[in-house]
């Protein structure tokens, strides 16, 4: 590999002819450019087309881990600096385990913290992220500092400090993509390496001429044989081949996991398979394998030892998962690459080598003391690292939840004396209980130790009342279901025919309008869809819900309403004018008339002007209503009821054989808070 790399050109402002210095362990393509004092440091990626020239701005510092991806430019200005991790100035500093994807742009001075997520075609500039931020596409970061562990939604422009302070924590669910990207990078960038050696390349290449079919239909062979000689060429670099979970594979193991099996099975849980080879287990990018959703243990249990008999050679877990709230409750490795297939036997188990799930209690739940201690005793001894996560009622839903303190100890008292402490600093809020491969830096198992319902236990090394209890069904007459005004929409768009379905987002996708649909109220009768409505929004009572009206026949949406805020009072709301008729006018109007306009689109114009927001009219044509391209009529300033209804009678009136639709529309917000067709034209 010739790797393209210049010294800095004399300026009037630098004449030192500074060279890139890069890692060994690096892989630069020979595609990329690379101008002046630029560091790459160990195991870093950096990508075809790539332009980092530091001939202006200088030094560069890029991280260990890092990957920059195709298309990055990387820059600096003469005078700009930046602080380094080493107290020293950099025009560009970019952290450890970052990832700068395609196209971005990171113009110095800019500093980017360690394990940092910068987005397709996003631009840093004169600005300092700090660690752990993640930047979506297409977003600008400029004159700003980013606190450490913020998300930058795509498309945003952060230029001031205030945005940069008011924007949101980043997920669990980003985090984890951001490490799987760095993960992902980490093997292309070994594979690139040994492409690029022929010591390396040439043995594969060998044993793809001697068994074509094999490479041509099973892709993880070649990768198999690429990972080997990649760990023979790296011998120096960590051993991924990790510790087996069970010295004795074919012994008590296939006992324990026939056990488990049948104990998850009668919790209640789903039961699945996953595998993955060596390249897909170090990026965590693991493969389904079809395990049928029953509940007979039999058949399941087949189903498992036919996995592991066909990925033979490959990582194999068992994945328990709760239908109930659609959430994976335990990840457990059955198989690694160096054990041969097991045998489930149908035999109670006799080893605690092994995981075994835990034992269901009368009530539904798992794990009383005993068997969290028992777990903690099986994964101290396997060498696993033992930490707690906690999350409330809203954070458990949407699966972001948040990192206990670090357990450091290493004996079963100590760790359980932890988890004591930490059950009952979170009494009233799920716990569990995560254990993590120090080596491989994967989780092993995740289990449910507490709920948001069960005060805190404590756990000894006896049988005990159970950790934590199943959370009682919502009720539905807390107060907060769907208003007299709300039933009367349910009842309007009921009686035309339509679908109602519903859709909730918390404070920061309410913001980016990125709702997410619930399952569709299929009741037509009236008293049964609002008992539905009532329950979503008892369920999501801490963020936004609207109802959604749907034409099925021309698959429009007539009608969005906001029910709900996540200060727990329901929004005000009214019957919408939906209703299609033929009148000789051509109008949809449906109720008693006040002049030209219906007293239904009366009533809804009060309430919106009430809650203070703004009344907009939009008209379409047959052909631009079947593709949504609508026009707006002339804007309406004013906030008083009556001119503004003269204003809807104007533009009715001027558009008398079109489309036209109704808009709320939230001034501080500026987003639309309701659309709703108030006439159609005459068929």
């Amino acid at each position: 590999m010739v790797v393209r790399s210049f010294a800095a050109p004399p300026t009037p402002w630098s004449r030192e002819l500074a060279e890139p210095k890069i890692d060994p362990s690096a892989y630069v393509h020979s595609f990329s450019n690379l101008i002046g004092d630029v560091h790459i440091g160990a195991n870093v990626l950096i990508a075809p087309g790539t332009s980092i020239r530091a001939d202006e701005g200088n030094p560069f510092h890029i991280g260990n881990s890092t990957n920059v991806q195709d298309g990055v430019v990387i820059h600096g200005l003469e005078k700009g600096r930046v602080i380094g991790d080493d107290g020293k100035e950099y025009s560009v500093w970019i952290g450890n385990s970052t990832s700068i994807t395609h196209m971005a742009l990171i113009h110095g001075p800019a500093y980017i913290g360690n394990n940092c997520f910068v987005g397709f075609r996003s631009t840093v500039f004169n600005a300092r992220v700090g660690d752990g931020c993640i930047i979506s596409l297409h977003a600008l970061v400029q004159d700003v500092e980013i606190p450490a562990g913020k998300y930058v939604p795509s498309g945003a422009v952060i230029t001031t400090q205030q945005q940069a302070d008011l924007l949101p924590n980043v997920r669990e669910s980003d985090q984890n993509f951001a490490a799987h990207v760095v993960g992902i990078n980490e093997s292309l960038r070994q594979g690139y390496r040994c492409a690029a050696d022929i010591a390396c390349i040439t043995p594969i290449r060998q044993q793809q001429e001697k068994s074509p079919q094999l490479n041509r239909n099973s892709p993880s062979g070649f990768n198999k044989q690429l990972n080997t000689q990649i760990n023979k060429q790296n011998s120096n670099q960590t051993n991924h081949n990790l510790t087996d979970i069970n010295a004795e594979r074919n012994g008590s193991m296939a006992g324990d996991l026939a056990q488990q099996i049948r104990q998850l099975l009668g919790q209640g849980y789903h039961v699945a398979v996953e595998y993955a080879d060596m390249r897909r287990f170090r990026s965590g990018s693991w493969q389904s394998h079809a395990i049928p959703n029953t509940s007979e243990a039999t058949t399941v249990i087949n189903a498992v030892q036919a996995a592991l008999v066909e990925n033979e050679g490959d990582y194999v877990r068992l994945v328990a998962v709760d239908p109930k709230v659609k959430r994976r409750v335990s990840e457990t490795i059955i198989q690694r690459p160096t054990d041969k297939a097991a045998v489930i036997s149908n035999s109670a188990p006799t080893s605690s080598n092994s995981y075994s799930a835990p034992k269901a209690t009368a009530n539904g739940s798992a794990n009383g003391n005993a068997d969290v201690s028992g777990q903690v005793r099986q994964l101290l001894a396997q060498g696993y690292r033992i930490s707690i996560e906690y999350a409330d009622a809203r954070r458990f839903r949407s699966a972001a939840w948040m990192t206990g303190p670090a357990i450091e100890a290493t004996s079963e008292a100590s760790v359980i004396s932890a988890l004591n402490s930490i059950l009952a600093e979170h009494e009233g809020e799920y716990v569990r209980l995560v254990g993590v491969d120090p080596k491989a830096k994967r989780r092993v198992l995740e289990t449910i130790i507490q709920r948001a319902d069960s005060k805190a236990v404590s756990i000894g090394q006896s049988n005990g009342a159970p950790a934590y209890s199943a959370p009682p069904a919502a009720s539905n007459s807390n107060g907060k279901g769907a208003s007299s005004d709300v039933a009367g929409a349910v009842r309007q768009l009921l009686s035309q025919g339509h679908r109602i379905s519903v859709e909730h987002a918390d404070e920061r996708h309410f913001r980016t309008t990125s709702w997410q649909t619930l399952p569709a109220i299929t009741a037509t009768n009236e008293a049964a869809a609002i008992a539905s409505l009532e329950n979503y929004i008892a369920e999501y009572s801490d963020e936004y819900v609207r109802l959604v009206g749907v034409d099925t026949k021309v698959k429009r949406r007539v009608v969005e309403l906001l029910v709900h805020r996540p200060n727990g009072q329901p929004v005000a709301a009214t019957r919408t004018a939906v209703k299609v008729s033929s009148p000789s006018n051509g109008s949809s109007y449906s109720g008693n008339s006040i002049g030209k306009i219906s007293a239904d689109i009366v009533s809804r114009v009060r309430q919106l002007l009430a809650q203070g927001y703004r009344i907009g009219t939009e008209h379409a044509d047959e052909r631009r209503f079947r593709t949504s391209s609508w026009y707006s009529c002339s804007p309406i300033e004013s906030a008083n009821e009556s001119e503004v209804i003269r204003a809807l009678e104007a533009c009715l009136a001027e558009h008398g054989d079109e489309y036209v639709r109704l808009l709320g529309i939230d001034p501080k917000a500026k987003r639309r808070v309701f659309e709703g067709i108030i006439q159609r034209p005459a068929k």
